[in-house]
């Protein structure tokens, strides 16, 4: 079937179906073009939250599903493609967690909602890129445990008067950016605003002069007199920034590509709403443990 007939076909099923399409800004032009909205896990979060929709069909990877199923547990939750996961959401787990937790008794965990189920279910908030800040202030206390980005948490304990004890997992395409790339473009285009995420090493946050997660990103553009952007994330979100403003320039720098956000196609998309499957769904006992986490994050920021 040609990409026409596809696109026809999937607007015939999101009707029928009564089906909203959420893509994440990480996720290829194709499938952020036939999308509902895009967004990050937070906008997306409270959009599948918000929706009448009975069907959602989440463009994203595994734990953004889950959270979703969270958050709509009446609803279809489908993820086109169920291999799409999160190296990082698998680098720390509930165990992990509750050996933090045994050696730091007086601290609450926060975890980025870049994490499984049952991580979420282990602690006392989730948080995004956007609001992690936000939310370990909101926490009681003086110290808090965080998880299980390294990179980001280590942004967080510098923006906090608490003390954060971080886990030492790590987004590979972020931590292992191509800071190279980076400096090369920069001299090509000096007069370029360097925008990067909290992901990424500390060593590129010190060559950038924006730093924030994909929600912040979008919001600085208007605000800056820029008319370039160097884009230190995956680099999904250039096109996401270009389709929203289109009369700037973006350009990915530090080669950073997840192939898991590159799994899904628009034939994944059209046979989900065809078979009304892969759907995700979290049990009913872990759904109530991990609620309040993910309802602190949606809340917050």
């Amino acid at each position: 079937m040609d990409s026409e007939r596809i696109l026809a076909r999937i607007g015939e099923l999101r009707e029928s179906r009564s089906a909203v399409i959420l893509a994440h800004s990480y996720q290829p032009p194709e499938i952020q073009d036939l999308a509902d909205f895009v967004g990050d896990s937070l906008g997306l979060s409270r959009k599948a939250a918000e929706t009448d929709a009975e069907v959602v069909v989440f463009c994203g990877v595994r734990f953004m599903a889950e959270t979703a199923s969270i958050l709509s547990p009446h609803k279809k939750i489908l993820l086109p493609s169920l291999d799409a996961g999160c190296p990082l959401a698998d680098s720390m787990t509930a165990d992990d967690l509750r050996r933090m937790k045994a050696r730091h008794p007086d601290s609450r965990a926060v975890v980025y909602v870049n994490s499984s189920v049952e991580l979420k279910a282990e602690s006392w908030a989730c948080c995004t890129s956007a609001n992690a800040v936000e939310v370990v202030e909101s926490v009681p206390g003086d110290s808090v445990i965080f998880g299980p980005d390294h990179n980001l948490g280590t942004w967080v304990d510098r923006h906090v008067d608490k003390t954060v004890h971080i886990f030492r997992g790590a987004c590979l395409c972020h931590a292992n950016a191509d800071l190279d790339d980076l400096r090369k473009k920069m001299e090509r285009w000096p007069e370029a605003e360097v925008m990067s995420h909290p992901e990424t090493p500390p060593a590129m946050w010190e060559l950038s002069d924006f730093i924030g997660g994909t929600g912040d990103m979008i919001r600085r553009v208007p605000q800056s007199g820029a008319r370039r952007f160097l884009v230190g994330t995956e680099e999904g979100m250039a096109y996401r920034l270009r389709t929203l403003y289109p009369d700037r320039k973006f350009v990915p720098g530090g080669r950073i590509w997840c192939q898991n956000m590159k799994k899904i196609s628009p034939a994944d998309v059209l046979a989900s709403l065809e078979r009304l499957e892969p759907e995700v769904s979290v049990p009913a006992d872990l759904r109530e443990r991990a609620l309040e986490a993910v309802s602190r994050m949606t809340a917050a920021g």
